[in-house]
């Protein structure tokens, strides 16, 4: 069914009942083998992020600021090691996910997706445990998986929410989050709906903040994940939300994205068939509308071509991906790492440059040294031939000072199911990040990884967090 097609059709008025009965319907026994491992791997990948993210600028600033209103509650702030209430664990938790920008994509979708429902489970999770109940792992992967599906869904029913200005994580993972907290508290069909609702309520989210380089990019996934448990707790003790909380008048669909949607993706083979099966992982810490671009870069330092050899250079891009990080590269930007983060031709001098693009690409000393100074030559356009929202093909024109004219493309990304990475290149970049952020004893990296790789045969869910914060043991508590 074409686009044009599914903007025009009418969605059924029963659509949020269907989820929340497919969602609160589910168990673990209905998950399909590779889906709980795929679940498995990007929970350790995501517990790797944030981790990584204990340096990162601004989450010292937030962890202060949430902290300073409140000194006790079930759930753990990760990075600060200490307790806070569910919502305010799930934001910080959620944010520190998100600041390297280094978490999963669903690619067309356009959407990070465990930087807010996992944090929102864990809360859920710890929430449990301070009642008197443990959520075993099964519990956990289910809620995730429920979550996650949702989330990928919502993304491709929405499918220009980013072209709209919203920024799809923020937005719709509210949504997403209220739906996998409900499952940890074992909420009916009809409290699944009220939690969804409700987190519509609360849903926000704007691409400005990348536009203006600021460090609230990376707190938006929080705001979801912190939304979403509020509201499975609020709907858990008898709130109610907007039953038409997609179709209304004023729902998702036509006040948020002005009937641009494609209704039946979130409902067709709910339960049986898995987007789950779709995401990506980062191989690198920028927005994923660079990779492409890194990878280029890559080719072109293969066939021995360095920053000193370039004297023009044109990045062509699709007109979102443009949109997003085509900007001129400003090495004197006053919030250097959103910037770079966010620019391609940054990402495409770096990786030229280094042969390799981590977390150390992306602090200001790197940024705003003088080799990397050429970026700001560099001029991304929208490619006519690249469909506007497609997110992996990019192509790069360079004109040398020898005289010869290269032209390097790609239309397919590394850690997309379709060139994956490969689980040993998962438990690197793992262990990466957390060294990165803690400088952790091995031993206690590798019982994490363990821990969350064998999640399904644990009892108690919150072992997970246990073995997380022996990592950081030894770390300043913010």
């Amino acid at each position: 069914m074409s686009k044009d097609t599914a903007t025009n059709q009418t969605a059924s008025p029963a659509i949020g009942e269907a989820i929340a009965s497919a969602l609160a319907g589910l168990t673990y026994d209905d998950l399909p083998v590779d889906v709980v491992r795929t679940v498995k791997l990007f929970t350790l990948d995501t517990l790797g992020v944030i981790a990584g993210a204990a340096k990162a600028p601004g989450m010292a600033e937030l962890l202060s600021a949430l902290t300073a209103w409140e000194g006790e509650g079930t759930a753990t702030l990760l990075l600060a090691g200490r307790r806070a209430n569910p919502a305010t664990a799930a934001l910080a938790n959620g944010a520190a996910a998100h600041s390297l920008d280094f978490d999963d994509q669903h690619d067309p979708a356009r959407v990070h997706v465990f930087c807010v429902v996992l944090p929102a489970v864990l809360a859920a999770v710890e929430a449990e445990t301070g009642a008197g109940r443990r959520p075993t792992g099964r519990e956990m992967i289910t809620a995730v998986a429920v979550g996650v599906e949702l989330f990928c869904r919502l993304g491709l029913a929405c499918y220009n929410s980013l072209g709209k200005g919203w920024h799809p994580t923020t937005a719709l993972g509210t949504i997403a989050a209220g739906a996998a907290a409900s499952r940890i508290f074992g909420l009916d069909a009809g409290k699944t709906l009220h939690a969804m609702g409700l987190a519509y309520v609360q849903l926000s989210g704007t691409t400005q903040f990348i536009a203006d380089g600021a460090l609230a990019k990376r707190v938006g996934p929080g705001f979801a994940a912190r939304s979403g448990v509020l509201a499975a707790h609020l709907a858990r003790h008898g709130l109610t939300g907007p039953h038409r909380f997609l179709e209304g008048d004023a729902g998702l669909f036509k006040l948020y994205e002005r009937g641009e949607v494609t209704p039946e993706i979130l409902t067709e083979g709910l339960g049986r068939s898995w987007r789950v099966r779709d995401l990506s992982m980062k191989p690198y810490p920028c927005c994923r509308c660079v990779h492409t671009t890194i990878q280029l870069a890559l080719d072109a330092r293969a066939q021995g071509i360095a920053g000193t050899d370039i004297r023009r250079a044109t990045i062509e891009l699709g007109e979102v991906n443009r949109k997003i990080v085509g900007a001129r590269f400003d090495g004197a930007h006053p919030n250097p790492v959103v910037h770079a983060q966010f620019n391609a031709a940054y990402g495409f001098a770096a990786a030229l440059t280094d042969g390799a693009v981590d977390i150390a690409t992306y602090t200001p000393a790197r940024i705003r040294s003088g080799d990397l100074a050429f970026a700001s030559r560099m001029e991304t356009i929208a490619a006519t031939d690249i469909e506007p929202t497609a997110i992996a093909p990019a192509r790069v024109r360079l004109e040398l000072t020898d005289g010869r004219a290269v032209t390097l493309e790609r239309w397919a990304m590394k850690g997309a199911p379709d060139d994956p990475m490969t689980d040993d290149e998962v438990f690197a970049k793992f262990r990466a990040c957390v060294d990165w952020g803690f400088a952790a004893d091995p031993e206690a990296v590798d019982a994490l990884l363990f821990a969350v790789m064998r999640l399904d045969e644990v009892a108690d869910a919150g072992d997970v967090v246990r073995r997380f914060l022996a990592c950081r043991a030894g770390a300043p508590v913010a």
